[in-house]
């Protein structure tokens, strides 16, 4: 009889969140995604638009879009942001040409009003490189300075 009311109680106390996912291309956003998703790394191929899935956590509902990050598709970045919780910006730590640019996205993102509320998370991707921006230097790299 407990495990019924433990479960009602947690059928009611589910909590869903949207969470959007974006970075320059080829940073490794589509294969976190479905490594979160399936728990095994997929081959993958540059996202043209995006990719959606819901993953779950205990009794919490993720609504993950994963948006492309070539060029020509970040201007329509701010179409997803409406309503997003929590912003997962992924950066390749092994593209130290790059993270200028990057910085730059991210920067360009957080002034918008419809982020103001979510909450950040930068994820330096690619940290098994030998070649890879270590987490202070992309700090460093990316943080405001004002």
């Amino acid at each position: 009889m407990g495990g019924f009311f433990t479960s009602l109680r947690n059928y009611f106390n589910k909590m869903e969140a949207r969470i959007l996912m974006v970075g320059l291309d080829a940073a490794g956003k589509t294969t976190i995604l479905y490594k979160l998703k399936l728990g095994e790394v997929v081959t993958t191929i540059p996202t043209i638009g995006f990719n959606v899935e819901t993953l779950q956590y205990k009794n919490i509902n993720l609504t993950v879009w994963d948006v492309g990050g070539q060029d020509k598709i970040r201007p329509l970045w701010r179409y997803y942001f409406q309503n997003t919780q929590g912003l997962i910006f992924v950066v390749d730590s092994n593209d130290s040409e790059r993270i200028g640019e990057a910085a730059d996205e991210l920067h360009r993102m957080l002034r918008e009003d419809e982020l103001r509320d979510a909450v950040l998370l930068v994820l330096a991707n690619k940290q098994d490189l030998p070649q890879a921006l270590g987490p202070a230097e992309i700090i460093d790299k990316i943080t405001f300075t004002t």
